[in-house]
Formats: C-alpha cells, structure tokens, sequence
C-alpha cells in the first residue's frame, strides 16, 4: 500500500514547489534553518516521489519505509516534503515554530503525521535508524530505513559507532544519506573537523558506498538503485549546496540560520517562481 504518486508534475517542478514553501514557513516564522532545509530538497522530493514505501492516510501502516531526519534542525524541508506529499494539509505550513504548532524547531515523534521519530539532537539518527533495521531484519519484516544526515553530523563519534554495528550485523535494508553541502553553523566543515572522503571512509566499515551530485535526480536514482540491491548497508553522500535554488543564499555560511525579512523573501519567492506557497 502506498500513495500513488502524481507523475504529471515533473520532480524539478515539486521540488521548486517544496522549496518555495519552506520559504514563506521560515520568513513567517521569523526563524528557521533555511540553508540546510534547501540543500536537501532535491533528495527528499525524489524519496517522496520515487522510493519509500508510505500511505499518507494510514501514517501509521505498519508495511512502511521509515525516513529518520537525523539533521533535525531542517526539518522545514521534511515538513515541507510531507505536505507535498498529502500527510497534511500545505495550509498548516505556515504555523513552523509557533506556540503548539505541530511543526516545531525540530521533528518530534507522534505529533504530526509522517515524523515516527523524534530528532535533533545531532549524532542520534543513525544509531536509532540501526536498531529499526536490526528490528525489522529480525522480524522478517520488508520494511526499509532511510536516514538523511548533515556532514558537520558526522563529526559526531556515535555515527561512526553506529556504522560499525550495522556492518557487523549485515544490515541490508538500511540506507544513509549524507546532504554533503560543506558548511555547518561555525562554517566551513572542513576548517572545523575534517571530514574528507565520507565514502571512502564508509567501504572502511564495510558500507557499499557512493558520491553523487544532490540535485541531479537521475545520479540520485542511479545511486538509490545501486543501494537497493548492494546487499549491505549503504551510505550515499550527495554532494548539494547549501541554500540552493535561492541566489543569495547559495553557498553562504549564514543561511545555515538566519530570518528572512521582507526584501529577502520578495527576492527569494520570485526567482521561485511564486508569490506565495
């Protein structure tokens, strides 16, 4: 069971709707990681569209793909994704962050449809995603987990801890993907703590591994399709570039947390190609 997907309206086109959406939500909200959300669009929409597994009507389907959003603190562009993709109603988007919204800072479990986990606190993501795997495998259960985490995340020791566990247990339905945009909040990750090559380092630990452009839909299919059949836990690190599909933001450090104001927003939204999302 599964949503049947709208394919009348090509993945630039959504993804170019997503975006604007997570636009207006953070310039109301006057808050929100606008940089980290846009980087990871592309990779979103084409899980969303293509790949998972889910039933908007029933969130709670038991034969569900799980997507934990272990970079937490974008999760305007998973809200963003869900609404597009018929969990909620898109009018609710405008309520990101406001007092007993369902859409808070960062995604919290068993409040809003389509988040099964509650994230945020960096560096936790993947090790939950490790024990719904071990879970699901023990079970004989078909069900598949997604995991989207930031690079400046994977400074963080657990990943690599969790990395070595899901080798060990030949975890094969489990799938991670890096949004390698190369900047975190203090700046540029590799001026902080050197990450270097991330798919390198994953075949260390017995991960099949690979690098993709993150907003080339057909290099994400491609790779998406390699990880379904590797046998083996896979990490794909998509190479995106923060703040994209907004001019001033692309590639610039300070978006990775900034309000939008009135200028910006105009700008932002017209070279989107909306007025309002």
């Amino acid at each position: 069971m599964a949503l049947l997907r709208n394919h009348s309206v090509s993945l630039p086109e959504k993804a170019r709707q997503i975006r604007a959406s997570i636009i207006s939500a953070i310039y109301l909200a006057g808050s929100g990681h606008a940089g980290s959300s846009l980087s990871i669009v592309d990779v979103l929409t084409y899980l969303y569209d293509e790949v998972l597994r889910y039933d908007p009507e029933r969130p709670d389907w038991p034969g569900r793909d799980w997507l934990v959003f272990s970079k937490g603190h974008g999760a305007p562009a998973l809200y963003a994704t869900l609404a597009h993709a018929g969990f909620f109603d898109v009018s609710e988007l405008p309520s990101l962050r406001a007092l007993g919204s369902r859409l808070q800072g960062h995604p919290k479990a068993g409040l809003l449809p389509g988040v099964d986990v509650s994230t945020g606190s960096l560096g936790q993501g993947l090790s939950i995603s490790v024990g719904l795997a071990l879970s699901f495998r023990r079970r004989s259960w078909p069900n598949r987990v997604f995991t989207i985490l930031g690079d400046g995340e994977m400074q963080e020791g657990q990943n690599w801890e969790a990395m070595m566990a899901a080798a060990s247990f030949g975890l094969n339905n489990l799938i991670a993907i890096v949004d390698r945009n190369g900047l975190q909040n203090d700046g540029p990750t590799e001026d902080i703590i050197r990450l270097n090559d991330l798919a390198a380092k994953a075949r260390a630990f017995d991960w099949h591994a690979e690098t993709v452009d993150g907003h080339d839909f057909d290099a994400i299919a491609a790779s998406i399709n390699h990880a379904l059949t590797a046998g083996r836990p896979v990490l794909i690190v998509a190479n995106t570039v923060k703040g994209k599909g907004v001019s001033y933001m692309e590639g610039v450090v300070e978006w990775h947390h900034h309000p939008i104001n009135d200028s910006e927003y105009a700008k932002a939204m017209a070279e989107l190609g909306a007025v309002n999302a």
